[in-house]
């Protein structure tokens, strides 16, 4: 649930700033919306971390 959480309250912009497309950002909240599981690929992963602590540290 914390993932999806995370996914959701990320936007567009800050997402871009990072280095990935809005569409990658858009199928996640897609995914991370439905009650189905899901899987992140690795470098999603590792980028999404990154916006966690940067958020954490702001």
């Amino acid at each position: 649930m914390e993932i999806r959480k995370l996914i959701l309250d990320i936007s567009y912009v800050e997402w871009k700033n990072l280095g990935f497309s809005k569409g990658t950002l858009h199928y996640m909240k897609q995914n991370a919306k439905a009650d189905k599981p899901f899987k992140l690929n690795a470098h999603v992963r590792e980028r999404l971390e990154q916006w966690e602590k940067l958020v954490a540290n702001a």
